[in-house]
């Protein structure tokens, strides 16, 4: 087999004519990676890989074939797959499973009698290696070099404990969010957009925060999604507040509705009326919005 690492060309970001890209997912932590692999050997969706994870030498699912591998090599997301995944391998990651399990039983146990201020999110055994990590959050930094003491003795092997985020433990254990399909974050990608309420905002949504924030208790990484379209599409709206006088009234802009295409007017009378973007036009000298016509039902 072709070395991997000699598919892709470091100085040049060019790829080899006898590669093709993968997007791949590491499984335990679901971070998402690209990777090439020879030609004659194609992979297809839901193999599953060994490949050189940050943490060590880990357990890998394709996801299906990509074309960004050029742009990827200058961002660091290339990965180094080291082969495929064989039937000892899975065997050996089913069996890890309940260890993982009872290793993370032992270490709440543990972190409880030290009195130390984090949150156990997961354990995970390394494939081919004697490492077994544990990923926790904390509101502050945690000094647990005790705690790692107490784990080699129990466990006779190399001791690893991360400390990530929430959007990250929520990538890790995975879920359903309230749209009733997987996490974003654990299901698509974990290179996801910064968000922001601005984004709430310019898709007319609630901004109860309930109803816009994930299981993580941050936004929901799904606003971003659709804001370039809304931003976009609002062009051709008259901004909301804005004040348009017509046949002797002056109506002010409430709502504008992207996905009807219709702009909610109220009238200085006190009336209310839905009206069509089609019934708006933007003066091209002066920029200013007036309105064509108000259909009375």
């Amino acid at each position: 087999m072709i070395p991997i690492r000699g598919l892709f060309m470091e100085n040049n970001q060019e790829l080899n004519k006898d590669s093709c890209c993968y997007r791949i997912k590491v499984v335990h932590s679901s971070e998402t990676h690209l990777a090439l692999f020879p030609k004659d050997d194609p992979l297809v969706k839901g193999d599953m890989l060994i490949v050189d994870s940050r943490y060590g030498k880990d357990l890998a699912l394709v996801l299906g074939n990509s074309c960004c591998c050029q742009k990827a090599g200058d961002k660091g997301e290339m990965i180094n797959i080291v082969r495929r995944a064989n039937d000892s391998d899975m065997k050996r990651h089913e069996e890890n499973l309940e260890r993982e399990r009872e290793a993370l039983q032992v270490c709440r146990e543990k972190v409880d009698a030290r009195g130390l201020d984090m949150k156990l999110v997961s354990a995970h055994y390394l494939d081919e290696e004697s490492k077994l990590l544990f990923f926790f959050t904390a509101e502050a930094r945690v000094d647990f070099r005790e705690l790692v003491k107490d784990l080699v003795a129990v466990f006779k092997t190399r001791i690893e404990l991360r400390q990530i985020g929430v959007r990250d433990e929520s990538r890790v254990l995975g879920g359903i969010g309230v749209c009733g399909r997987v996490l974003c974050c654990n299901g698509i990608t974990d290179k996801l957009n910064p968000v922001s309420i601005k984004m709430a905002k310019e898709q007319n949504l609630s901004l109860n925060s309930m109803k816009i924030s994930g299981p993580c208790g941050r936004l929901l990484c799904c606003l971003s999604y659709e804001y370039d379209f809304y931003r976009e599409e609002k062009r051709s709206f008259p901004p909301e507040g804005a004040r348009i006088p017509f046949n002797g009234l002056t109506y002010k802009v409430a709502e504008v509705n992207v996905l009807s295409k219709t702009v909610k007017l109220h009238s200085s009378e006190g009336g209310v009326t839905d009206v069509p973007v089609t019934s708006f036009e933007r003066d091209g000298e002066t920029r200013k919005w007036r309105i064509l016509r108000i259909d009375e039902d």
